[in-house]
């Protein structure tokens, strides 16, 4: 007897769609990309306008840029300058090293992912090497630029009142940054010099095209990873039995905006969270633990206990942290989703160096 076997050919996955708004940053080359021309062989360049123009819009949107060009320092900053074009670029990187180098310094320096990452050359080889040596960089060629910014990852769910700060936001902390360095006597003495103030708000409508933002983009200090719609905020946040909360917090050299984000379910025995973020903005100020402090002290006069989701992503390690030193320990586990409860017989208050402001 002959057994006739048929080959079920497995149906290939679908593939991911890319992620919108996933890019948060463009790194821009020079010569022959941002400007026609080889600045050190003729030195007389003529920028794009419609990179300009396109380098513009993106920034307005909460896009960021930066350059890694393989060009004389002093010279190409020069050009920049005389171009008015200066301001728009972070941490420009300008040197003689490999792209991606560059592009890893530039994920360091602005806390970003390298998923997050878009870079910009006219030179199939750069963009070769950047593709090798970081994958996770999405990599365009200037002559497809048009058609690329119209992908989906270039182009944010929405653009807030905060998106067009952005870059003004990251140039204060350039300042800090600078201010910190230079700075002589403890790190608390250097906090209080900031004079830090923290607003702790419940959600407005206006506030949750930034708070599905913050879920988006905050990784590290995200105590769970998942991320809520404009539509699912809203509802919670005019449900009688959640709390949300939003904080924000300025200092002498501006606004950091919108940088927290606390989503509480009230039990009549006890509060959970099902999310806690900062921003990793805050991270090296010494005020990550303001708002959760704040939602504890809240639940004591509730009297009720507080429990926390926490899952881990591999990336929120940081937040893992921050319910540690705020007394919580683990009660449950179930894989990677772990169930923490807080001790409320020492909540801490907040650090003496940052006033705190209370919105009812």
């Amino acid at each position: 007897m002959s057994v006739t076997t048929t080959a079920v050919t497995a149906t290939p996955p679908l593939p991911e769609k890319p992620k919108r708004g996933r890019i948060k940053c463009i790194v821009w080359d020079l010569d022959n990309t941002l400007w026609d021309g080889v600045l050190l062989e003729d030195g007389d360049v003529t920028v794009r306008p419609a990179v300009v123009e396109r380098i513009h819009e993106l920034d307005r949107k909460g896009i960021l840029h930066s350059v890694a060009s393989k060009n004389d320092r002093d010279a190409a900053m020069e050009k920049l300058r005389a171009f008015g074009l200066e301001e728009m670029f972070l941490y420009p990187q300008i040197n003689w090293n490999p792209k991606s180098d560059s592009i890893r310094h530039l994920a360091k320096a602005l806390n970003l992912g390298l998923d997050a990452f878009a870079f910009v050359d006219d030179q199939p080889f750069e963009l070769a090497e950047v593709a090798h040596g970081i994958p996770e960089v999405t990599c365009v060629d200037v002559l497809e630029l048009e058609e690329a910014l119209e992908r989906p990852e270039f182009r944010p769910r929405f653009v807030t009142d905060e998106s067009a700060l952005r870059r003004g936001m990251y140039r204060s902390q350039i300042a800090r940054d600078e201010l910190e360095g230079e700075f002589v006597g403890t790190n608390e003495e250097f906090l209080a010099g900031l004079e830090m103030s923290f607003t702790i708000a419940p959600a407005r409508r206006e506030d949750l095209q930034r708070a599905e933002e913050l879920t988006v983009r905050t990784n590290q200090l995200n105590s769970t990873g998942r991320t809520y719609s404009y539509e699912e905020l809203d509802a919670l946040r005019e449900s009688p039995d959640h709390l949300l909360l939003v904080a924000s917090l300025t200092d002498r050299f501006g606004g950091y905006g919108k940088i927290g984000l606390a989503l509480v379910e009230k039990g009549e025995d006890a509060w959970w969270l099902r999310m806690m973020l900062m921003s990793c903005r805050v991270m090296s100020r010494g005020v990550g633990m303001v708002l959760l402090n704040h939602v504890l002290r809240l639940a004591v006069e509730a009297g009720a206990k507080v429990r926390a989701d926490f899952v881990e992503t591999g990336r929120n390690r940081m937040m893992q942290v921050t319910y540690a030193f705020a007394g919580f320990h683990e009660v449950a586990r179930d894989g990677a989703h772990v169930v923490l409860e807080a001790d409320l017989t020492a909540v801490q208050p907040p650090p003496p160096y940052v006033k705190v402001e209370i919105v009812e």
